[in-house]
């Protein structure tokens, strides 16, 4: 997770991560990536169920239901685990978790134990009710999925509709007092539509939208010739930077980040670099904090029937089940040659990562998106778009 906004426009002070004391029970959601502790962000894949159709699902979610989910006791045990553990955020997503008529219930619950709870939700079921009831019990975050306006959204979506009924779940959620944001995944269908996202920010006073680079898992793993090129890659985060300054500049701020290609960091401090030498030197040491990809150490990921996975499009490898054994368990558990290795992902990365001058900052980038084209975890991620003169 890379904070364009954050990193580029200076929003947020880069001394802020060394005055908040980087340990992620005491950082905002904002700088948990430069934690020391590394504490893992865990995403819940509560329900395989969902209204909606996307054609690039993860999840491989259906309009169904299933037998197999953690029932309301089995999840409250989760969440003891992961507020015991130290998790400083816990992430309900499907499927679509509201689905789950417990998830009001299931978030309180975490909010009581000391967690941070967000949603990630397509909105199309979000209510002002239902709104009213996520902020009462607390709720830090809710972010809604849009991949372009009406007729792509829906396309991508597989239902008429899910559009118009998403922006009522925004407004829901904007005049129930929840802070909300969009959710983007860039591909070659819908990236000519980043300037209109950054006008529905505005018009709909949105405070923030994370841009995803596509990640060839679940039915998304079907769109692999829908994924950009290598310079259109470039393009997109170059007007992705542009527009984040243009409102800075307006006084209009937004909090932009790009999701799931480290190589973006590298990238936008070079740019920094012509720009702003100043100014990248500070970038630079906050980046090197972040520490580049986190599948595995930051971020993890507990499958609707209790698989646990490095993240949440790794979920054809299990490291065992929360049914069997806690996830704290689990997750220190390096027995595991997979889990063992992705503690310390740099030592194996191959080919053009391993000489790469930026692996400290990007740790070889998305292992999932590796392994999906070319069959080894360890070669180089096919969407890192740096030349070979930029990581020399």
């Amino acid at each position: 997770m890379i904070g364009i906004s954050k990193l580029y426009c200076g929003t947020v002070e880069p001394s802020d991560a060394l005055r908040y004391g980087r340990m992620s029970a005491k950082l905002p959601s904002h700088l948990l990536q430069f934690s020391s502790d590394k504490r893992p962000v865990v995403v819940w894949n509560m329900t395989r169920q969902c209204n909606l159709k996307c054609i690039h699902c993860y999840a491989h979610a259906k309009d169904i239901g299933s037998d197999s989910d953690l029932s309301l006791s089995e999840g409250k045990d989760l969440i003891d685990d992961l507020s015991g553990f130290g998790v400083p955020v816990i992430l309900f997503s499907g499927g679509e978790p509201l689905v789950r008529k417990d998830l009001p219930e299931l978030a309180s619950y975490a909010v009581k134990k000391g967690m941070r709870a967000v949603l990630s939700s397509n909105g199309t079921l979000i209510t002002p009710q239902i709104a009213q009831r996520l902020n009462d019990i607390g709720l830090s975050y809710v972010g809604i999925s849009l991949d372009g306006m009406e007729a792509i959204n829906d396309r991508f979506r597989a239902v008429r509709g899910a559009f118009v009924s998403a922006l009522k779940g925004i407004e829901s959620c904007k005049n129930a007092g929840i802070k909300v944001g969009l959710r983007f995944t860039i591909n070659k269908q819908n990236a000519h539509q980043i300037p209109e996202m950054f006008k529905l920010l505005e018009e709909m006073d949105i405070p923030r939208i994370c841009f995803y680079h596509l990640v060839y898992a679940g039915r998304g793993s079907e769109l692999v010739k829908e994924d950009l090129s290598h310079e259109e890659t470039r393009k997109a985060v170059d007007l992705i930077m542009d527009l984040t300054r243009e409102l800075y500049n307006r006084n209009h701020p937004k909090e932009v980040l790009t999701v799931d290609n480290h190589a973006d960091g590298p990238y936008l401090y070079m740019r920094l670099l012509r720009e702003n030498p100043d100014r990248a030197r500070e970038v630079l040491e906050l980046l090197e904090m972040n520490e580049g990809n986190s599948s595995g150490i930051g971020i993890g990921c507990v499958g609707w029937d209790g698989e646990v996975y490095a993240d949440q499009f790794w979920r054809h490898y299990s490291f065992g089940n929360i049914k069997n054994r806690p996830f704290s368990e689990i997750w220190t558990d390096t027995s595991d040659p997979l889990m063992r290795k992705l503690k310390e992902k740099k030592k194996y990365a191959k080919g053009r990562c391993a000489a790469c001058r930026w692996l400290d900052i990007c740790a070889g980038n998305f292992r999932v998106r590796s392994e999906a084209v070319t069959g080894d975890v360890w070669a180089p991620d096919p969407a890192c778009y740096l030349t070979d003169e930029e990581i020399s």
